[in-house]
């Protein structure tokens, strides 16, 4: 093998080697690390949801995603809601509580992820004094909803 053979076969080994490690890296076959000064830090993986309940097949349909910048305000709560399709979200700023229909919290602060529950009633709320911002990220279908805020109960006397 001449020098320029040598060469081509150096350069297809290298591009093999990092495409190999590439395709790893994005496939979750490798969980977190660095390669060439690229960092890959694995914010949630999970099966379930912060309540701790398992998360349902994907919807069927036309599969979407949709991408939110959700800014809750200082000493503001969410009405209570509820998912139809599996989401989660990242805290970018300030702090926030996650609470159940039965009372379970979850207390996320900068940097935390959630994988949210799904057809199941609950809210968040800013009990602090600086505005709380996540991004939340919706694996819904094509035209459909992301949350479904509860109707308020009628109480007559």
């Amino acid at each position: 093998m001449n020098w320029s053979e040598q060469h081509m076969n150096c350069n297809y080994m290298k591009l093999v080697l990092l495409s190999t490690l590439f395709y790893l890296l994005i496939s979750n076959q490798v969980d977190a690390g660095e390669f060439d000064n690229i960092k890959v830090d694995v914010l949630a993986k999970s099966g379930f949801s912060w309540d701790g309940s398992h998360l349902p097949s994907y919807s069927k349909g036309v599969p979407e995603i949709t991408i939110l910048r959700i800014t809750i305000p200082p000493h503001k709560q969410l009405p209570l809601h509820q998912h139809p399709h599996i989401n989660a979200g990242v805290l970018l700023s300030g702090k926030l509580t996650a609470v159940s229909e039965n009372g379970y919290k979850l207390y996320l602060k900068v940097g935390d992820s959630i994988v949210e529950t799904v057809n199941k009633w609950h809210y968040g709320k800013n009990e602090n004094s600086e505005p709380a911002e996540m991004i939340v990220f919706y694996a819904g279908v094509k035209d459909g909803i992301n949350s479904v805020v509860k109707p308020m109960e009628n109480k007559s006397h």
